[in-house]
């Protein structure tokens, strides 16, 4: 897990490094073509590297371990930062449609588009190279972090090569009203980005379900699951950063003592570990069976302890699994 911090870490100071070599190059390329487009590009640039700026900070505070004013860790950061940059890129995209929306009024001349094409291309092909590393691996080490900032870059990357197509059309048309109709079209995409960021930090924060993610896990405990664990119900999974916190209620043998029922929730323990992409923390709580209720859907055939036949199987899904309320025939 240290090492895994460690190269997220690393990661993420390659693309601030770079996100500043970019930032420079985009500023030539506006001072060279007095372009709102490029300027668009060039104004996002810096909220790239504000962002990633901040991400390397939150890695670092998120791979700090518990102590006692965090008994969870510091993983919710991760989220914060996330938002922080959803809200930079939003402003950003306020900001860009401004600029463009007065220059349709006064507009501006527009000159030596050719280098300023070749250098914004240039920089949209390593923003997006760099952001789908970042997005890889932040989805296989569940790093909202790494994650946000590849979407940003990629989403960066594609605003670069839209400006690219529309000042090539300027240079064709000679129309230089498209460069600032460009401008507005890429200045709401921005807002839509930074909109979404903000949008996943604050279901993050207030620990909002990640469905999809459930219903994996369950699918895998419903095909791997075992006789013993007769019912599991209850079923939450609560993300801190790169974390997955999972409690939930199973049902075992009444009878059972407390090393046969640690034993159980070890193999569950394990089968979650197995299906999960990030560091797992589990509780369960335990309850005992109720015959003859409990008879009627227990798979356990050899039990001794039988007071009713079996009838029926339950089937664990997204909906039932989630509910508090144990399961019966």
């Amino acid at each position: 897990m240290v090492e895994t911090h460690h190269r997220n870490f690393s990661a993420q100071l390659f693309a601030l490094l770079l996100g500043l070599l970019l930032l420079a190059a985009k500023f030539i390329a506006w001072w060279l073509t007095n372009s709102n487009a490029i300027l668009t590009d060039a104004l996002e640039s810096i909220i790239n590297v504000t962002a990633a700026a901040f991400g390397l900070y939150s890695l670092a505070l998120a791979a700090k371990p518990r102590d006692r004013n965090h008994p969870y860790g510091h993983g919710k950061v991760e989220f914060l930062s996330a938002g922080f940059e959803g809200a930079l890129i939003f402003l950003a995209g306020l900001a860009i449609i401004g600029k463009a929306g007065y220059n349709l009024i006064y507009p501006q001349t527009i000159q030596d588009l050719d280098i300023g094409l070749i250098l914004t291309g240039i920089a949209g092909a390593i923003n997006y190279g760099i952001g789908f590393f970042l997005e890889r691996r932040g989805a296989k080490h569940s790093s909202l972090i790494l994650k946000a900032s590849g979407q940003h870059l990629k989403s960066d990357a594609y605003s670069s090569a839209g400006l690219v197509v529309g000042l090539g059309l300027v240079i064709i048309t000679g129309i230089t009203m498209l460069d600032s109709l460009v401008a507005l079209l890429f200045g709401g995409i921005i807002i839509w980005t930074g909109f979404r960021l903000v949008r996943q930090s604050v279901a993050g924060i207030m620990d909002e379900a990640d469905y999809q993610l459930i219903e994996t896990l369950v699918e895998k405990l419903q095909q791997d699951r075992i006789d013993t664990w007769i019912d599991v119900h209850n079923f939450r999974v609560i993300k801190y950063g790169a974390t997955l916190h999972i409690d939930c209620h199973m049902t075992v043998p009444w009878y059972y003592d407390v090393r046969q029922g640690h034993e159980e929730v070890k193999k569950f323990e394990i089968l979650m570990r197995q299906h999960c992409n990030a560091a797992v923390e589990l509780f369960v709580h335990m309850d005992p069976c109720e015959p003859p209720g409990n008879c009627r859907i227990c798979s356990m055939l050899d039990c001794e302890k039988r007071r009713a036949p079996m009838e029926t199987s339950i089937t664990w899904t997204l909906d039932n699994i989630m509910k508090d309320q144990k399961h019966d025939a």
